[in-house]
């Protein structure tokens, strides 16, 4: 993803933010390897959250065309990193994504590009599951969509209960995967096939 130049004014005021939260914890903002953390936190924090400044149902429908053909498109495995909304804290995993077209496609990289905008906010993982899937819906005409979300959470590995070996699974359909067992089934058949 092509990152933006950030406003300075911005940066500034989030840094000042940072800065007392070094000094809250006990930190000297004014140590050597911190000096410049504040600003760094800021420009980073922003590229985290990119996804406020995007519009995905405007990004999807960059790249829809007319489509007659398959079953059921796939895109497997769409790598994400993401911040949970109740500590701040990163999670991270894959997405798998399906549709049934309905006389129109998506072209592919819009796939990720639409898991990127969800995940680049603040967010917990069933919510970021279930946008992928309505947002295909609303995007462009289709029999049915499929997300499947795996994730690892650091608010739960690095505070809380700390396990480590832990992660998420969450799914969302809509359409004819709704009314269709056999039709849920080939899809966790086929994304869990490598």
């Amino acid at each position: 993803m092509v990152k933006s130049s950030h406003d300075p004014k911005v940066v500034e005021e989030i840094a000042s933010h940072y800065k007392a939260i070094l000094e809250l914890i006990g930190e000297d903002p004014e140590r050597e390897g911190l000096v410049k953390t504040p600003v760094r936190a800021a420009k980073a924090i922003l590229d985290i959250a990119s996804g406020y400044r995007q519009d995905p149902l405007s990004v999807a429908r960059q790249a829809v065309f007319e489509h007659a053909g398959s079953r059921l498109v796939i895109v497997r495995d769409i790598e994400f990193y993401s911040m949970c909304e109740h500590h701040i804290l990163p999670f991270f995993g894959k997405i798998s994504v399906g549709y049934i077209p309905n006389g129109k496609m998506i072209g592919l990289s819009k796939m990720a590009r639409i898991v990127e905008c969800f995940a680049r906010r603040l967010q917990v993982q069933e919510r970021l599951t279930s946008q992928v899937c309505q947002l295909l819906s609303e995007a462009m005409p289709v029999k049915g969509v499929i997300v499947s979300c795996t994730a690892e959470h650091l608010c739960m590995k690095m505070r809380g209960v700390e396990k480590q070996e832990t992660a998420t699974t969450t799914y969302d359909y809509n359409g004819v995967f709704e009314t269709d067992a056999a039709l849920r089934e080939e899809f966790l058949r086929l994304i869990s096939s490598h």
